[in-house]
């Protein structure tokens, strides 16, 4: 037994899982086991196991609903903390509305439109979490996270509490730059007064457009690369001949290029072939590097 986990289990007794497998925990069903991982129920046992992991000099992951994630099939070291049901709370004040970082991205979406809010549509059809959608810089459909977010709250990689305005978040495409080791527990919108009927019309639309455009029906992580400047990656990759190119168990989606399928089994080294294959393919026909959007984590 580490010292880490002597000191998890003194404070969380049996909660506290070694070895434990991730791969159901993402939209992928793809990757390897944790060394450690705990849910935590509240700000003070995230604080907790953030400050014994910083302690004992062990990194620590925070997973949220898997999305957007390829993690290795050799798992994670260290710990993974999963955050527990209290922090998917939202709330609403008028305009001003708080999400925590564990609720689910649509859901906040679909909520602030029945409610006449207009700014978090786009959110409509995407599967992770707020806290996800904001490490990300979450956007589509002509919005995004960085235009409504006025502050995060979270605990440092020492446990303190911390708010972060907007500011100081570093939103950039597909992107911030969060303090390292900071885990999102909450996070405070500004959203704008608009028609409920039309906001409601306007959700309905873009989720048809996803259902339109998107896999659904096979494990996969989102959007697989980043629309470079001036040009979309999925016609790139349609372009290089790759929708429906198959490695192992994995293969570029027949519906949209720019999205790998688990088609049974894959493995996440299948899932990194096709992403080598591809960007290899679209810089020798064009020039572009195209850059990931979904996150490689773990041990490679």
């Amino acid at each position: 037994m580490s010292a880490l986990e002597r000191s998890l289990r003194e404070r969380f007794g049996a909660r506290l899982r070694v070895d434990h497998p991730l791969a159901e925990l993402t939209s992928f069903k793809i990757g390897g086991p944790a060394d450690l991982f705990l849910l935590a129920e509240d700000e003070d046992e995230l604080a907790a196991a953030l400050t014994l992991a910083r302690r004992h000099d062990v990194p620590a992951f925070c997973l949220g609903a898997g999305t957007n994630l390829l993690i290795s099939d050799r798992g994670i070291r260290g710990l993974v903390v999963k955050l527990g049901a209290a922090f998917g709370a939202i709330t609403i004040d008028g305009v001003a509305v708080s999400a925590g970082a564990a609720a689910q991205f649509g859901d906040v979406a679909r909520l602030t439109a029945a409610r006449g809010l207009a700014g978090l549509e786009f959110g409509e059809g995407i599967p992770g979490t707020v806290g996800g959608g904001l490490v990300m810089n979450a956007g589509a459909f002509g919005g995004e996270m960085a235009r409504v977010v006025t502050a995060v709250h979270g605990v440092d990689q020492d446990g303190a509490r911390r708010r972060l305005p907007s500011e100081q978040i570093g939103f950039a495409y597909r992107r911030t730059s969060l303090p390292r080791g900071f885990v999102i527990t909450r996070a405070d919108f500004h959203l704008a007064p608009g028609d409920t009927a039309a906001l409601d019309a306007r959700v309905r639309e873009i989720h048809a457009r996803r259902l339109a455009r998107q896999p659904r029906d096979l494990p996969n992580a989102g959007s697989v690369f980043k629309n470079p400047p001036q040009a979309f990656a999925g016609r790139l990759l349609e372009a290089a001949g790759l929708k429906g190119v198959r490695q192992g168990g994995a293969a570029f989606s027949e519906c949209h290029a720019n999205f790998i399928v688990n088609l049974g089994g894959a493995r996440a080294a299948d899932v990194r072939a096709l992403i080598d294959l591809a960007r290899d393919r679209v810089k020798v026909q064009t020039g572009i590097t195209l850059e990931t959007e979904v996150r490689l984590v773990g041990e490679w």
